[in-house]
């Protein structure tokens, strides 16, 4: 098989192909390349002979593709925007500092924001972006490198992912609520207290009867306590001593050890889900977003 460099003249050759095809003159082409008239003819003449066959019809003031240069035109015009398209990407991939990470709100309040001084003190040179939404969201669609997302392990067959935390669920209360009300030592003195209710509206989502039902207790009836759709909200509920409430602990440790929240009950349940942090399968991330990647994926346990 005859390979593509004997077979080519250059890729300018394509190029000047490509432009005075498209405009139909080589005059113009060649101002449109910075290039000179008789360096267009030259290139296209070129590659007529190692093509063997004519691609143009000259005429007077303008040029006209023949059959067979409409066809080549057809094919290269395609190769060459490919190969535009990917240089453009590339070129971006090393010089945006700006880093998009795509969360829901509850992570983003609780789990990113305690620790975004940190990142700037790490990453200077890096400008984060938070973008928050409760919907899973297409990252690729959208053109975002990073995203956070509940699942099982192995769940996202579209995306790289690494484990940010397990999910592990304790009850928790405030200091203010349990010096009013006694601190509930065992799930079925929870059982009794006044709870707060996470509605999940975009996906299933582990509650108050998942549970109690670890530990063999039946479902509370959500009649006997306040129902919320967004769990930022269930928290600042809980901190107000309006109830108990689920504390996802990934998101409440800080709380906790801060002293706004306390857990109660004495039962912590763990899921076989997962909070991970995911990237678009066989997308390069820019230098910029594997920073922040392995960033995230330092802050563990932490």
């Amino acid at each position: 098989m005859e390979s593509l460099r004997h077979l080519l003249p250059s890729a300018r050759a394509l190029i000047a192909f490509e432009a005075a095809g498209r405009l139909g003159s080589f005059t113009r082409a060649a101002v449109e390349l910075g290039l000179s008239q008789a360096a267009v003819s030259l290139a296209v003449k070129g590659l007529e002979d190692s093509l063997a066959v004519r691609l143009f019809h000259r005429r007077h003031r303008q040029v006209e593709l023949t059959e067979a240069g409409a066809r080549f035109h057809a094919d290269v015009s395609l190769g060459l925007g490919h190969i535009r398209k990917a240089a453009e990407e590339l070129r971006a991939l090393g010089s945006d500092r700006h880093v998009t990470l795509f969360a829901s709100t509850a992570f983003a309040s609780f789990w990113m924001l305690p620790r975004l001084a940190q990142l700037r003190e790490d990453l200077p040179d890096i400008d984060l972006r938070i973008q928050t939404g409760d919907r899973d969201f297409d990252l690729a669609g959208e053109n975002i490198p990073l995203g956070v997302r509940a699942g099982p392990v192995g769940g996202f067959a579209a995306y790289e992912a690494e484990v940010l935390a397990p999910e592990r669920i304790a009850a928790v209360a405030s200091p203010a609520y349990v010096a009013r009300f006694g601190r509930p030592e065992t799930p079925a003195e929870v059982a009794s207290q006044r709870l707060i209710h996470l509605e999940e509206p975009y996906r299933p989502c582990t509650d108050w009867g998942d549970w109690f039902a670890s530990v063999g207790l039946p479902r509370p009836p959500r009649a006997s306590g306040l129902v919320i759709n967004d769990y930022v909200l269930v928290v600042q509920a809980v901190m107000e001593g309006q109830g108990i409430a689920l504390g996802w602990q990934h998101l409440t440790d800080r709380l906790v050890r801060a002293g706004l929240l306390l857990p109660v009950g004495g039962h912590v349940l763990e899921t076989d889900q997962t909070f991970q942090l995911i990237w678009p399968r066989g997308r390069a991330l820019a230098p910029p977003a594997l920073r922040v990647r392995d960033w995230l994926l330092d802050q563990r346990g932490g």
